[in-house]
């Protein structure tokens, strides 16, 4: 086996990405700490269009591809604006505009809050993903592409 496999269906994909705004203001980037990323293709977490970028490449492989918000990390959601007595956050806790606070679910799980405004007795928390509404640029480089488990059932 001395061929590369090309990305398809249900493959594991280990990448480094960058990600950039429009602006070319870095966002994120897996080669911070020089850890690349983990995915499986179809398996839910990537959003169609982004998995379509990565269809055909293999080890190897450098692009960039631009993702609207839909693409990316969706819409700003207003429902997702929540509007908080400032009871609700510890006296000590000097809340300001901007802070992402954990917010405990119902379930035991935690989720992020960005802190929009904080006036009197009002605190404004977003829980949309910080890039929603954002059209983003990835450039990804491909390190490895491995079978899916389907694949692994016929060999």
């Amino acid at each position: 086996m001395t061929d590369s496999l090309i990305i398809g269906a249900d493959n594991e994909v280990i990448l480094h990405f960058d990600l950039k705004l429009e602006d070319g203001s870095a966002a994120d980037s897996t080669r911070v700490n020089n850890k690349p990323a983990k995915m499986v293709m179809g398996d839910g977490s990537l959003t169609p269009n982004f998995e379509a970028c990565l269809l055909g490449l293999k080890k190897g492989d450098k692009k960039s591809f631009k993702l609207g918000p839909e693409d990316a990390f969706g819409q700003s959601d207003p429902n997702n604006i929540h509007y908080m007595d400032r009871s609700r956050f510890g006296a000590d806790l000097q809340v300001e505009e901007g802070m992402i606070l954990a917010f405990a679910q119902p379930d035991g799980s935690e989720i992020p809050g960005i802190i929009r405004s904080a006036a009197g007795d009002s605190v404004t928390v977003d829980f949309n993903h910080p890039l929603a509404g954002q059209t983003v640029i990835f450039d990804v480089e491909i390190i490895d592409v491995k079978p899916g488990v389907s694949c692994l059932l016929y060999t």
